[in-house]
């Protein structure tokens, strides 16, 4: 079956510099929004979908790393310092096709109130 990489994508706006986020317009409906995702992962593991889920820390706990010269060079921060938007979560799933990860990714989006871009491994 096809594996699939659905990445939830909050705006940078919604970070507000100290590793919290600003996406919810209070804390009742952070919890809610949390609440739907944890509903959402269990449907989603009962289905058979689900091989692996997790949520990120800020960007600012990122490190940089390239090790393409004759020196790695790290780097604190995102790869990324655009500030346009950051990887917040993701969920790794098995759907039997894109159809349904791209339906899959719609009920997560709903449920995290964030866009959820979906991506087939290489060579599914």
């Amino acid at each position: 079956m096809p594996r699939y990489l659905l990445s939830v994508n909050h705006s940078a706006g919604i970070y507000n510099g100290s590793r919290t986020y600003q996406a919810y317009d209070s804390q009742e409906e952070m919890e809610q929004a949390f609440a739907d995702t944890a509903a959402f992962n269990e449907r989603l593991e009962a289905s058979g979908c689900m091989v692996f889920v997790g949520g990120l820390e800020a960007p600012d706990s990122a490190t940089t790393v390239d090790g393409q010269g004759d020196e790695v060079t790290m780097r604190q921060g995102p790869y990324s310092p655009s500030n346009d938007s950051f990887i917040g979560g993701f969920w790794v799933i098995d759907a039997p096709d894109r159809a349904t990860a791209e339906d899959l990714a719609a009920q997560g989006s709903r449920a995290c109130r964030s866009p959820v871009e979906v991506r087939p491994f290489a060579g599914e």
